[in-house]
């Protein structure tokens, strides 16, 4: 049940930005959205396949194995229960931040994290492109930083709730009033801090790394404010795979094992 119920807040809250995409669009999109919406799916189906024959429930059995054994920082420091919770997320979700920016460094990890880059635009769909691989390993690294940390279950259950909401939002093409953006962005990332990560430019693209909470990128100092060329003017992407043609499917879930040009 807990699958069906994660899987239903995921779709609904993908149908809400997909529906707030049309009402009040950020910017407009230039490729066709079938064109990249049939293999950002594809790459999502594909990653939760290899996921359910695999280790879907690695994290929740982590974190359950964690508290019957009393693995992990937080079993051996006695907090409150609820300050004990709250640790739990904020600590994963900086354990995120570091992944995605270890992602962008080690030429390794970036032959498959470049897959997310590769999208053309930028919509709430983008969140689901990431090659099934990489999905592998973030469960995996997952796994280790749950162990580590002694996470409590529920609040492991509540982060990966929170992790894909907040991707879904923060990659959503959604206009939100510059104003409310800079209040906003003062917690949590929103759509306009996140796109200047996907910017063609490299030094916009190694920076904005957080997907939750924006704070872990004011800390450690890989914050950008707004892209050079304006949210509307912006190019999306990778210099090298500007053309449709460039990122099918079958080009995307081989790209890890081209070499770097």
């Amino acid at each position: 049940m807990e699958g069906l119920d994660r899987l239903t807040i995921f779709s609904g809250v993908l149908v809400a930005m997909i529906a707030w995409e049309i009402i009040a669009p950020r910017r407009q999109i230039l490729i066709s959205r079938w064109q990249r919406w049939s293999a950002n799916f594809a790459l999502s189906i594909l990653s939760m396949l290899l996921m359910r024959i695999t280790i879907a429930a690695a994290a929740l059995w982590a974190a359950n194995k964690g508290l019957e054994n009393n693995w992990g920082l937080l079993h051996i420091v006695e907090l409150p229960t609820v300050v004990s919770f709250v640790v739990s997320i904020v600590l994963l979700d900086l354990a995120i931040y570091g992944q995605h920016r270890a992602s962008h460094r080690w030429k390794w990890l970036w032959r498959f994290h470049k897959v997310h880059h590769t999208d053309l635009d930028f919509d709430v769909t983008t969140a689901i492109r990431f090659h099934p691989i990489e999905i592998f390993i973030s469960m995996c690294y997952k796994v280790i930083c749950i162990l580590i940390i002694g996470a409590d279950p529920v609040a492991v259950l509540i982060f990966e709730i929170i992790l894909s909401s907040c991707a879904l939002f923060n990659h959503s093409n959604i206009n939100i009033p510059l104003a409310i953006d800079k209040v906003i962005r003062l917690v949590l990332v929103t759509p306009d801090m996140h796109r200047v990560h996907h910017s063609v430019i490299q030094s916009e693209r190694d920076s904005n790394y957080g997907f939750s909470i924006s704070i872990w990128d004011r800390l450690f100092k890989s914050y950008t404010a707004q892209p050079k060329q304006g949210h509307k003017e912006m190019t999306i992407g990778l210099p090298q795979y500007q053309h449709i043609t460039d990122v099918s499917i079958q080009k995307l879930l081989l790209m890890p094992l081209k070499r770097e040009v």
